[in-house]
């Protein structure tokens, strides 16, 4: 896979789209919208994929479609996917952009960079290692 793949990429919206502010709308955060925009240009489908429901989950994604960014879903893997009560809510996406990651956020220009780059592609697992590996020197 490569960049000339689509991907489906799933963004997060408080602390990642906007400043974390929550329940309020934070401001845009530095160049998110542009990037957004430039991967949506290049085929990507973008998924909000937020913790925020209801009427705050709406005013997100008006704020979105206000600066440009109209979502393939939200909260779903696709956009006539049902859940039941009784399964879980994770998506299927290629790719999850989120200020809760490891080392928190790193900002929409290097987001842009490891995707155009395809160093944020899926990579293959590592081989798993036993309990008794982890004595090993």
């Amino acid at each position: 896979m490569n960049f000339k793949d689509t991907l489906i990429i799933a963004v997060d919206f408080d602390g990642t789209i906007v400043e974390d502010a929550y329940p309020k709308i934070g401001k845009p955060q530095l160049f998110a919208f542009d990037t957004l925009k430039k991967l949506q240009e290049h085929g990507h489908r973008l998924i909000l994929w937020t913790y925020r429901s209801g009427d705050k989950l709406d005013e997100a994604v008006a704020f979105c479609k206000e600066n440009g960014i109209h979502f393939y879903a939200v909260n779903h893997s696709f956009p006539e996917e049902d859940f039941a009560n009784d399964v879980s809510r994770k998506i299927n996406a290629d790719l999850f952009i989120d200020d809760r990651n490891i080392g928190g956020f790193i900002g929409w220009g290097e987001v842009y960079q490891l995707i155009t780059n395809g160093t944020a592609l899926p990579v293959a697992p590592k081989k798993k290692k036993s309990f008794l590996d982890f004595f090993k020197s």
